[in-house]
């Protein structure tokens, strides 16, 4: 019998196919030269090259001319200053700001052109390979914050900051990942629907635009480029140092996870969780996602592993029955005023909710989403809704078969526009304009706009491909 589930109207998607890494071969000789000053600063060294001509998804390969590792930030605008020709009329070479290439699609490639080595930078400020070079600071407009630099890891961030009792006010679930990558693509989690997305959680930017220069933005200084760079993949400049609101570390967590067989129910009680948002509510969850469990592996496999392994069994004879088993992960902060009432605080949380009872796990550790966090003068487009689903679809392939996973991920969007359901792509991955222009929809124009003014000769970011023919 066929069954009808409730379906919401809007969903911003993550597509991350990956496939073995292939050998890339020898670069050809660049049709186009670089100034002597210039060659002498990059590195060709055929592993490096090797390594800047693909990312995480070891989809596509894009060889270019060299790698800067730059020691200081001059050194990033004297590379802008070498990309435009002798009178400024064109383009010598594109130009690709790289933290750690988690891109899936190249969009941190530069073909026939140079990537920027961000975490070089940072090694050499501090920070990863070479100790902490970040700023915490107190004011009283701003609160506590950390100055950070593009090329940080978040997790350089977390360990410096902790030394202070602080934490960024919102996380990526990944911390391996930069300040200036996430920055330029939203940087969300399940605590974007009480903190919002990591975009919404800065004071201040150092940019580096296509213009030549090295520019301060932020609300109230240079705000347009301040805006346009947040969620910008990349094209309108390179983020060099970011300023981070910072709040109290958490002392302890109550981490529970809830499990479900009726996805209508599963989704019910998410969107009941997040409408409790407010940054000072006390009632209101720290961070809320869901998850599916499908019988693929050992019932030991990372799909379980939260769960206790008397319990494992009796899991996987769901997924027998059931095929798909919805998992509910929620996470209440306390500290030591609060934990004595942090129990009751879940139990009143928890009331009402049509999770399985029995199938209920809860771990004390120490140390969906919701739009009203998204501010819109920002580069990033999410769906049109007061709520909407943020979904990942997580695939890893052999060499020769990711063009199988790829289909799929069609098929689910074209699923969806015949549905009438609203989707946006986070990591968006087009070929052609009028694809882009759907995506981007009425901020379309505005984006072309900020190109034209932060980016003229459109030197950042040509493995985007949106102002960058294939």
């Amino acid at each position: 019998m066929a069954e009808t589930y409730r379906i919401s109207s809007s969903f911003m998607v993550k597509f991350i196919p990956s496939r073995s890494l292939s050998t890339v071969g020898k670069s050809k000789t660049p049709t186009r030269s670089l100034t002597a000053k210039l060659t002498n600063k990059l590195l060709t060294d055929p592993e490096l090259i090797r390594m800047a001509s693909t990312d995480f998804g070891n989809i596509v390969q894009e060889i270019p001319l060299g790698i800067l590792q730059p020691s200081c930030c001059e050194e990033i605008v004297d590379l802008v200053r070498a990309a435009y020709s002798d009178d400024n009329s064109s383009v010598l070479f594109p130009i690709a700001a790289r933290g750690q290439g988690h891109s899936v699609r190249g969009q941190a490639l530069a073909r026939a052109g140079v990537v920027v080595d961000m975490t070089s930078l940072a090694s050499k400020q501090g920070g990863t390979g070479g100790g902490a070079a970040i700023a915490v600071s107190w004011s009283a407009l701003l609160g506590h914050y950390a100055d950070v630099g593009g090329g940080q890891l978040w997790r350089d961030l977390l360990e410096e900051t902790l030394g202070h009792g602080l934490a960024p006010v919102s996380w990526t679930d990944y911390l391996y990942l930069t300040v200036g990558g996430t920055l330029s693509n939203g940087g969300i989690s399940g605590q974007t629907f009480r903190y919002g997305p990591q975009i919404s959680n800065v004071h201040e930017m150092d940019v580096i635009t296509g213009t030549e220069e090295l520019v301060t933005c932020s609300p109230n200084e240079n705000p347009e480029l301040f805006y346009s760079v947040l969620g910008g993949l990349g094209q309108f400049g390179i983020i060099t140092r970011a300023r981070i609101a910072l709040d109290r570390a958490p002392k302890r967590v109550k981490w529970v996870r809830m499990l479900y067989i009726d996805f209508s129910a599963f989704t019910r009680d998410q969107e009941h969780l997040i409408s409790k948002n407010g940054r000072d509510q006390d009632n209101a969850l720290d961070y809320v996602e869901g998850l599916l469990l499908m019988r693929q592996g050992p019932p030991d496999s990372w799909r379980s592993s939260f769960f206790p392994e008397s319990d494992h069994l009796q899991i996987a004879s769901l997924m027998d029955r059931h095929k798909i088993i919805y998992c509910l992960e929620v996470v209440k902060y306390y500290d030591d005023l609060t934990q004595n009432t942090v129990n009751k605080d879940l139990e009143n949380l928890f009331q009402g909710l049509s999770h399985i009872p029995e199938f209920t796990f809860q771990k004390t550790l120490p140390t969906s989403i919701s739009s009203i966090e998204w501010d819109d003068r920002m580069s990033v487009v999410v769906p049109d809704e007061d709520v909407f689903y943020f979904v990942g679809f997580l695939h890893s392939s052999g060499f020769d078969d990711w063009q199988e996973f790829d289909l799929q991920n069609k098929e689910l969007l074209q699923f969806c526009e015949d549905a009438g359901i609203e989707v946006k792509q986070y990591l968006p991955h087009f070929g052609s304009e009028r694809e882009w222009m759907r995506h981007f929809g009425s901020k379309w124009r505005l984006f072309q706009e900020r190109k034209d003014q932060f980016d003229p000769k459109m030197v950042f970011a040509p493995g985007q491909k949106i102002f960058h023919s294939n």
